[in-house]
């Protein structure tokens, strides 16, 4: 049996988890930590300096699992090596060394890269990054060479946590019901507590200990046997009903989930409670992988500004609406060139948006209960940074002569915002994997 710990979802994760995942003896931890977000954060970090564009909290979990991967207990596989894994790599080789941790084997997973084929995939001349999503296969190597420690770039997320299942099992990635089932696992443990009662939309309340979360783990088995579950004594639960959630979450069409390795049917998936925190994975089928990967292209979008105003009762929610229209009126007075407004209100629609209050309405429907206070939120967009500035600073003009009853809280970014424009597109196989690489090196 081999016992897999999701020890990340995202960049910024907590890792309170992550401990308990070691100490019940987990054979890899394995650490999630992109999103498409992320890459843009990560984009702007590697303009400011061309050693980063990795994720900063990567030396932390290298540390906390180190001691385990010395003692040959575990191996490490993470994606946090953004949109620049060379210099993760390198980070991560002199963070050991400067530890007095010597004789860990790290392999950097690099090819994701698409910008030397801008011309064949048409990627504009100023793409600040253009990435595909990898699949299993050169962690499958990295691992296959001794790897105890794998730090890749844009990998897919559930892809990170098939690719041990194939080292140690053998199994044939063209087996589509067995890559399904890895995916599946992976689809699980990617975002961390969440299998385990984390976002829970149900019974909640019952989740026991929000402070000592449970981290999942998955334990396979080479005829593909799978259950999940999370370390004894943890926080949170594992149920039908949080794995199920998680099945379903970020899915567009259950029945073709489209991974770099395969094309999942999560609807024939088959899960059993069997209590004590154990949820059995069985059933899973698969088809051929799609004809091409995902890749992900970002440019320059130009600049946000952005304020926030809290007006309390009464007529909370009809201040705050007013507040917005003064500075699109003064935006048009001054000649500023908005090319996109955004507007919310929270207290009354900025979780529900149009569904809660219809689009152009006034104020919340008569009849219903007034709000007590409104945060009013209203973001701009235009192509000049100093355009974005322009109008921020019309933000001071309500606090003395607008809606009465504003709170202090109430802000302004203090300066505009540099936005980036995030663009799927599909790449052919052939042209990524032929600059796939996987260098391994000894700390």
């Amino acid at each position: 049996m081999v016992r897999i710990g999701g020890g990340q979802g995202f960049y910024g994760d907590g890792y309170a988890g992550v401990g308990p995942l070691l100490e019940s003896g987990v054979d890899y931890l394995v650490c999630e930590a992109l999103a498409e977000l992320t890459l843009a954060i990560l984009a702007k970090d590697r303009a400011r300096d061309e050693t980063a564009g990795w994720t900063r909290d990567l030396p932390l979990y290298a540390a906390m699992v180190a001691p385990d991967v010395v003692a040959g207990r575990t191996r490490f596989i993470t994606n946090a090596g953004g949109i620049n894994p060379v210099a993760a790599g390198r980070a991560l080789l002199e963070g050991l060394r400067a530890q007095g941790i010597h004789g860990v084997s790290v392999a950097t997973v690099v090819g994701d890269d698409l910008k030397p084929h801008a011309d064949e995939l048409g990627i504009p001349d100023d793409a600040v990054f253009a990435a595909a999503y990898l699949g299993a296969a050169p962690i499958v190597e990295a691992l296959d060479r001794g790897a105890q420690m794998v730090v890749t770039g844009r990998v897919a997320d559930a892809s990170l946590f098939l690719a041990p299942l194939i080292h140690e099992f053998g199994w044939d990635t063209d087996d589509w019901d067995r890559m399904a089932l890895g995916v599946t696992v992976g689809h699980l443990l990617e975002c961390s507590a969440q299998v385990t009662g984390g976002n829970y939309s149900g019974d909640w309340w019952n989740n026991g200990d929000f402070t000592q979360p449970g981290f999942p783990i998955a334990e396979c088995d080479a005829d593909g046997g799978v259950v999940i579950t999370k370390p004894e004594g943890t926080g949170g639960r594992v149920s039908f009903d949080t794995v199920r959630e998680q099945l379903m979450y970020e899915v567009h069409d259950p029945r073709a989930y489209l991974n770099p390795d395969v094309t999942a049917d999560f609807t024939s998936v088959r899960l059993e409670d069997l209590g004590n925190d154990r949820v059995r994975v069985s059933e899973v089928q698969g088809r051929p992988r799609p004809a091409t990967y995902k890749g992900l292209v970002c440019t320059p979008a130009g600049y946000s500004g952005e304020v926030r105003l809290p007006y309390s009762w009464p007529d909370a929610e009809a201040k705050a609406r007013a507040a917005a229209r003064f500075l699109h009126s003064r935006a048009q007075q001054l000649g500023i060139p908005v090319l996109e407004w955004h507007e919310e209100y929270f207290g009354v629609n900025a979780f529900g948006g149009d569904t809660v209050v219809p689009r152009g309405a006034a104020v919340t429907p008569a009849g219903g209960d007034e709000p007590p206070e409104v945060m009013g939120r209203l973001v701009w967009r235009c192509e000049e940074r100093d355009d974005a500035a322009r109008l921020t600073r019309e933000f001071g003009l309500l606090g003395l002569g607008g809606p009465p009853m504003v709170s202090p809280f109430g802000r302004a970014r203090e300066r505009p915002t540099g936005l980036l424009d995030l663009q799927p597109m599909a790449v052919p196989r052939e042209l990524v994997d032929a600059g796939v690489r996987v260098s391994v090196e000894v700390s």
